[in-house]
């Protein structure tokens, strides 16, 4: 298991973006404010199962990369805080997000496009081979069974954040739109927060 300071710090992390309007909660707001409540729910769903399909790649692969070499892990987890800091900085500078609803579907359909599209987005798996890395301390025992919480975990805030904005579809969506300030920050401050957890790691290794 991950130590309890960890997980704090893990839990801050997750909280600092989850709850942003990300991908996940873009489309999940579009879902519901189109489609209503039920087929919000269905998308948040959906993500949620390709999310789980991730964490389960991630365990897999990420194991077997320990397992082989503590070097190699050391390059992964390198290579993640790079990758990291490289979607912070795009967040920091990239416009606010597209607010465009979607068009009416049932909420069989949307849930599974929701999963298909998460499970099929090479960002969604690249995003978690970076990002579990950064916890996973080999030393503490299972690296299987860490990254498996973290994953958890992390499924876990992002369904229980989808699921809030499927509720609350049509305030958020007035917020957000009449809100610019909201909408313009939004993109900084998880930038900040991606840029911030790939330092950590790259200046706590040397």
């Amino acid at each position: 298991m991950p130590e309890l300071h960890t997980l704090i710090t893990y839990l801050a992390v997750l909280t600092g973006f989850v709850f942003f309007p990300g991908p996940s909660i873009l489309l999940t707001l579009a879902r519901a404010s189109s489609s209503g409540t039920r087929v919000g729910v269905a998308t948040s769903l959906g993500i949620a199962l390709g999310d789980l399909m991730h964490t389960a790649l991630a365990v897999v692969g990420i194991s077997a990369i320990v397992l082989a070499s503590a070097e190699a892990f050391f390059a992964i987890k390198m290579l993640g805080a790079g990758y990291l800091i490289w979607l912070g900085l795009r967040s920091l500078f990239e416009g606010p997000p597209d607010l465009t609803r979607a068009r009416p579907l049932g909420a069989r359909r949307a849930f599974r496009q929701a999963m298909l599209a998460e499970v099929l987005n090479p960002k969604s798996a690249m995003f978690f081979l970076a990002f579990l890395p950064q916890f996973v301390d080999p030393a503490l025992g299972s690296v299987a069974l860490q990254l498996t919480v973290l994953g958890l975990l992390f499924v876990a805030m992002g369904t229980l954040a989808t699921l809030l904005v499927a509720l609350g579809a049509g305030r958020v969506s007035r917020i957000l739109q009449a809100s610019p300030a909201i909408r313009r920050w939004q993109g900084k401050v998880v930038g900040c927060v991606y840029c911030a957890l790939g330092l950590r790691l790259a200046l706590q290794d040397r």
